[in-house]
Formats: structure tokens, C-alpha cells, sequence
């Protein structure tokens, strides 16, 4: 029989295509063998069988028919199989591989075929020749038909990858909150290409590093689902033998589970979990510390995850990290400085009798930090009190510090009864100081001038007046007996740290029972109203009727701060107390060493009134030796005053500025230990200066001195230096 290159064509395309079921599965062995990465997955693989076996057919189909390559139809599905192998993150090689090695198998068994019809070596030669071309027209229009589509649907992964990883870089990360932080990196995920996310940290404590332990604690600090519930968090998640975790939840993994094996070894990594859900385990990874892990499952959508999806993982959850390593650090700073600044604030106001206070101290928002506000009371001479509040410029640990050591200035400042302007001329020089010894710093992050406002005030409940002085700080309030607010209007003062600026003091009277109200700016100052609408609410909420101090605290601070207030707060109230003349009893003293003995016999009737007997001895000695130095070395005109207090008080004032000081007498000398004795019989002792003289003032407790029990046995005349 004669054949030409068509016919012959023809006829071995006809006579194969019954063993095309043979060929196909030949075929597929060999891609299985030279291309398993098409294999390695059920669907890809499912995949690849059908796409052997339409091309197969169509191919043959093609050449029995003698239809040009070019009008030989494709498989309807081969463009969508093609986007596929994109999408699951499979090379173009592997397609254009299994492509030509299906070619050369469906050629061997043509070729069989045309030795087998005839022997005839010329129209063999010439169905090959036509053969070759054919097929490899018919493989280059597919192969370009598949690369078209595999690299479009590539270009629009990499768009959307893109896109996410962009969204992420905007969506991940708003905040400080390590909490927030993961859930939005659990929203963005299940939103984006999951049906349920997980995230769990590494349990720390304020911000430090996570333990590196074989069996870590974790915590659940987010998790999210497509549906309410997270009901595919629960069931995939006891899939490979991990049992449910309620959010906020402490776990432990069990060994050798996916998440357990990411925390240790850092590495991610992906799964299937049945036959129908995958799973991909991406550790939380920034600054070369592992801090959690993520787990992505995908349990709805039909595809399994990819190589391509775990890339995406990776790079969304490295961004998340970094985020939460970096609220991590903030979270462990602020917590650091909060720390150190309640620390430096007083615990406990003292127990005096000039003012009742209520005191409260807030934070910024977590984006701001701690500041450098501070509250004070401190016991003075005579029954007074010092009311201190501060704002030292800036947030964080330095001005934590920086108002640690400005409180303690002010402590040590009041402590020799500086009256405020003076007092507040002397912090000025330190914090000229500090800030010329922070200037001199080379570290960067301590660097920068150093400044400060404060308000200081000294009330007498003896006179019901008090001394105010501020530098650069904002008015104070007072609430009258009649339930007025009035904001006093104190001379101004500059800053601390400006220098060379003088203060002035204002002295008004504050009858018992009004209220002084101390604070920071940060009350009163808000992004939505100015100074002036922060002074009116102010005045309104200080007018409200409250039961207590504290709940006028909580009053003021309802009525003025927002939930994340801008700044922090300094607020302290104080009501006042007075002192009648039941509690104060004063003498004038004549400079003549006789008037002595009348002053004690005046301190001891006083005394008995009070009903302070156990005291006469103690107070009689003090007293002797107090006015015996004014009228020896002070000036008159000499006043004696006792106080009857939670102690009594004892004081001596005359119109002399020469301090007296405890010294070390000799074994032969006649005066200098009438201080000594002073020092030992009383709980203190000290001098305050006035704009016109001084006042020796001493402090005993209520009851009798052990030192002196037996105070009967003792000569007070015989006593040297006390007459």
C-alpha cells in the first residue's frame, strides 16, 4: 500500500488512538518520575492527569484528522490550569518540562507506529519530517498559550502580594499596645488570604526578653476567624492534637507540634491538616529574637497553601514583628519610667494637722510617655505645710529622674524654712545646674536643656494665711466657704532654668475650711479647647458638691481629662485647717534674765491648762534654754509661743538674724550644752529665718521622755548654761 507523509500520518494517529489510555498512563509515569514537584500535591497532581490526557487526545485527534497545528483547539481548561500552577507557586519550568517530555513519548510511539505500517523508508522519512513539525508547532503554540497565562496570573500575584504587604506596612503597627498590634495583624490576615488566625507571645514580663526555654509559655494575645466564634480556630487547631485556647490564655505547645518546633528552631513552615484544610506556622521574628508565632489556617477556600502564601506569611508577620518588638521595648520603657516616677512621688501624704489633701498623679497616653509632674506635702516649723506641685519639660526616664532629684531639692530647701521665693531662686540654680551638667553629656538620648514650672505655698494655720510663689506655672485655684472659685492671680515668675529673673511671693488669707487646688497644665490644656475653656470647667467641676476630697479628685479629673489625656496630671487639693486660740498660747519676754523664770512658770500654768503635766519638765528645760540664748545673744523684741498640735511646739523669736548652732563643749566650759540638751529631750529642732529676724523653734511628743522618767531627781538650776 503507498502511503504519502499525510496519509501516513493519519494513519498511525488512528491506530494509536485506541492504546491512547496506554500512552497517557506512560506518559504520566514519566512526569511523576523527571517532574514530581506537579505530584507532591493531590489537586496539582489531579491537575497534571488531566491535562496529559486532553492534550494526549487532542494532539492525536489533530494529526488523524490532518488539521493544521495552529486550528488544532487546546484544551478548553489548559490557560486556567496554567494560572493555577501560578497561584500555587509552581516554576513555568516544571510546566514547559512536562510539556516537552510528553511530546517526545507521544513522537516515540507515532514513530513506532509508522515503521509499523510500512517499510518503506521515504514516506517515512517524510511523515517524520512533517511529524516533527507539526508537534513542535502544535508544543510551541501551547507552551506560549500556558506561559502567557502563567505569567499574567504571576504578575497579578505579585500585584496583590504587593498590595497586602503595603496594606499590612499601614494596618499592622498603629499603636504602642503589643495586644492591638496582634490583632490587627489577625484581622489583615483573615481578611486577605486565611480563614482563621492565630497569634500567641512568648509570656514576658514589662517588656523583657522572651525566655529561651524548650517548653515556652505562650499567650493567646489574639486570634481571629471568618465566622463569629472562631469555631475553625478550635477545630483545626485540635486537628494536629493542640487543644482550644480562649483568648488572653496561657499555653504550653506540645512537643514536636508545628508552632512548638517554630518557636525553637525560628523556621516557618507549612502543613495540611485533613483533606481539606492547610496551615502555615510563621514565627514572630525581629532584632534576632523570636518573639511568638502566628498560625494561619485556610480551611474554606478550596486551594491549599503554597510556597507563594508562606512568603507572603513571612513577609506580613516580619513586619508585625517588628511592630510588636518595638511596643514590646516601649512597653518595657514606659513601665520602667512609670516605675521610677510613682516611685519618686510621695507613697503617703504625712500626718499633720494644717490641711486635709487629696492627691492624684495620671500618666500621658502610651504614645507620649511618663512625665516629670509631681505633688508634695511637707510638715514645716510651727505647724505649717508646704503644698509643692511641678512639671518638669518632656517624657520618659529622664524626666522621671530629673523630678526625682528637683523634688528632692525642694524637700531639702524646705527643709531650712526658705521662704518660697527664696526657695524657688535656689531650685532655679539647680536646674541651671543639671542642665549644664546634661549639656556637657555626649549620649544623645540624655541631651537637651533642662526646665521646669513650679508652684510652692506655705500655709500657717495659726494665721490662716498662706505664702505662695511660682515659677512659670500655671494659677492656682480656691474654692471660698461660700462655694465660689476664684483663680488667685499670683506675680508671674519665669521657668526654672532661665536664671537671673527674680520671684515674687503673694500672701492671702485662707479661712478654714477653703479649698486650694494645685495641678499641672496638662489639666487644663486639651487639643480641642484652649487654657481659658479648661479654667471654666475647672471652675465648675471645683464647685460641685463632694463628699470627700478624693471624690472631688475623681470629679475634677472626670470633668477635665479625656480617656488618653494629652500630657500628664499633677493635682493636688488641700482644705484647711485652723488653729484657734485653744492651741496657741504666746508671751512677749522682756531681754532681762529674770523674765526666764516668769516664762516658765507662764509654760508650766499653760501646761497644766492643756493637761500636758508629764510634759512641764521637758518644756520648761527647752524654754529656758531657748529664751536664755535670745535674751544673751538675739535682739528684742522676744516672743515665747507653744503650740498644742498632735505634738507641742515650742517656739522662740526675737528680732535677731544670728543663727544658733550645737557645738561640742569641753570638759571645764560652763556654757554650750544647753542646744545638746535641747537636741536630746525634743523629737526636732531648728531656725527659720523671717524678712526681720528669726524664730528657735522645738518639737516634743506628747508624754514624758524616757530620757528623762526620773526628771525629779534632776536640778534644772544646776544644769550649766541653763539659768
Amino acid at each position: 500500500m503507498d502511503f504519502t507523509a499525510d496519509s501516513l500520518l493519519s494513519r498511525a494517529a488512528h491506530e494509536l488512538s485506541p492504546r491512547a489510555d496506554d500512552l497517557i498512563h506512560d506518559v504520566k509515569r514519566c512526569l511523576r518520575r523527571e517532574v514530581p514537584d506537579l505530584w507532591d500535591e493531590p489537586d496539582i497532581a489531579q491537575m497534571t492527569a488531566e491535562n496529559v490526557a486532553e492534550h494526549v487526545v487532542a494532539l492525536l485527534f489533530g494529526i488523524e484528522r490532518g488539521i493544521e497545528p495552529r486550528r488544532i483547539d487546546p484544551p478548553a481548561a489548559d490557560a486556567e490550569r496554567a494560572r493555577r500552577l501560578a497561584q500555587r507557586g509552581k516554576p513555568v519550568t516544571s510546566m514547559l518540562r512536562a510539556f516537552r517530555l510528553a511530546q517526545g513519548l507521544v513522537l516515540d510511539r507515532l514513530l513506532e507506529e509508522l515503521s509499523r505500517l510500512t517499510s518503506d523508508a521515504e514516506p517515512v522519512s517524510a511523515a517524520t519530517r512533517k511529524l516533527i513539525t507539526l508537534a513542535t508547532e502544535y508544543m510551541d503554540r501551547t507552551s506560549e498559550t500556558g506561559v502567557l497565562a502563567f505569567q499574567d496570573e504571576r504578575d497579578r500575584q505579585v500585584q496583590w502580594r504587593l498590595s497586602v504587604v503595603n496594606e499590612a506596612s499601614v494596618r499592622v503597627g498603629t499603636t504602642l499596645d503589643i495586644a492591638r498590634t496582634a490583632q490587627e495583624l489577625a484581622d489583615l490576615a483573615t481578611e486577605r488570604f486565611a480563614d482563621a488566625v492565630t497569634v500567641d507571645l512568648l509570656e514576658t514580663s514589662s517588656g523583657d526578653e522572651p525566655p529561651a526555654t524548650d517548653t515556652p509559655v505562650v499567650r493567646r494575645v489574639a486570634q481571629q476567624s471568618v465566622t463569629a466564634g472562631h469555631p475553625e480556630t478550635d477545630c483545626l487547631e485540635a486537628i494536629y492534637g493542640e487543644p482550644p485556647v480562649p483568648p488572653q490564655q496561657l499555653h504550653r505547645y506540645t512537643d514536636g507540634a508545628p508552632p512548638a518546633r517554630a518557636l525553637v528552631t525560628g523556621r516557618p513552615s507549612r502543613h495540611r491538616l485533613g483533606a481539606f484544610a492547610s496551615m502555615l506556622v510563621v514565627p514572630l521574628c525581629a532584632r534576632g529574637t523570636t518573639l511568638g508565632v502566628a498560625q494561619f489556617f485556610r480551611h474554606h477556600k478550596p486551594d491549599a497553601y503554597g510556597d507563594e502564601d508562606l512568603l507572603l506569611a513571612q513577609e506580613i508577620a516580619a513586619r508585625a514583628a517588628v511592630a510588636i518588638d518595638n511596643a514590646r521595648r516601649y512597653t518595657h520603657v514606659r513601665a520602667t519610667a512609670l516605675t521610677l516616677q510613682r516611685s519618686l512621688l510621695p507613697r503617703s501624704t504625712p500626718v499633720q494637722s494644717a490641711v486635709e489633701v487629696a492627691c492624684r498623679y495620671l500618666p500621658a497616653a502610651a504614645q507620649l510617655g511618663v512625665g516629670g509632674d509631681w505633688y508634695d506635702v511637707i510638715p514645716l516649723s510651727g505647724a505649717r505645710v508646704a503644698l509643692v506641685v511641678g512639671d518638669v519639660v518632656g517624657h520618659g526616664i529622664h524626666a522621671a529622674a530629673t523630678m526625682g532629684r528637683l523634688r528632692t531639692a525642694v524637700r531639702t530647701l524646705a527643709d531650712i524654712d526658705l521662704p518660697p521665693d527664696e526657695l524657688l531662686t535656689h531650685l532655679d540654680d539647680v536646674v541651671i545646674r543639671l542642665s549644664a551638667e546634661v549639656s556637657a553629656q555626649t549620649d544623645a538620648e540624655s541631651a537637651g536643656d533642662i526646665g521646669a514650672t513650679c508652684l510652692y505655698a506655705v500655709y500657717d494655720p495659726v494665721s490662716s494665711r498662706c505664702v505662695l510663689a511660682r515659677a512659670g506655672h500655671v494659677l492656682p485655684a480656691v474654692v471660698n466657704g461660700n462655694g465660689t472659685v476664684d483663680i488667685l492671680d499670683l506675680p508671674a515668675g519665669p521657668p526654672l532654668g532661665l536664671g537671673g529673673l527674680p520671684f515674687e511671693a503673694a500672701e492671702i488669707d485662707l479661712p478654714e475650711g477653703s479649698l486650694l487646688a494645685l495641678y499641672t497644665d496638662g489639666l487644663i490644656e486639651a487639643r480641642d479647647h484652649d487654657i481659658e475653656t479648661g479654667l471654666t470647667l475647672l471652675r465648675q467641676a471645683l464647685a460641685q458638691p463632694a463628699p470627700s476630697l478624693e471624690s472631688a479628685c475623681d470629679t475634677v479629673l472626670e470633668t477635665l481629662l479625656p480617656a488618653r489625656p494629652d500630657d500628664d496630671v499633677a493635682l493636688l487639693l488641700a482644705r484647711t485647717h485652723a488653729l484657734g486660740s485653744r492651741q496657741v498660747a504666746s508671751w512677749d519676754v522682756e531681754a532681762d534674765p529674770a523674765a526666764v523664770s516668769r516664762a516658765r512658770a507662764n509654760v508650766s500654768q499653760q501646761l497644766t491648762t492643756w493637761g500636758l503635766d508629764e510634759l512641764d519638765f521637758t518644756t520648761e528645760l527647752v524654754v529656758s534654754e531657748l529664751v536664755t540664748n535670745a535674751i544673751r545673744y538675739g535682739r528684742p523684741p522676744i516672743q515665747l509661743r507653744l503650740i498644742h498640735d498632735r505634738t507641742l511646739l515650742c517656739e522662740v523669736s526675737d528680732d535677731s538674724s544670728t543663727t544658733p548652732h550645737q557645738r561640742r563643749a569641753r570638759g571645764y566650759d560652763e556654757g554650750g550644752r544647753g542646744l545638746l540638751l535641747v537636741s536630746q529631750v525634743t523629737e526636732h529642732w531648728g531656725t527659720r529665718h523671717a524678712r526681720h529676724g528669726k524664730t528657735v523653734w522645738a518639737e516634743c511628743a506628747l508624754g514624758a521622755p524616757e530620757l528623762f522618767s526620773d526628771a525629779a531627781a534632776l536640778d534644772v538650776e544646776g544644769v550649766p548654761g541653763v539659768v
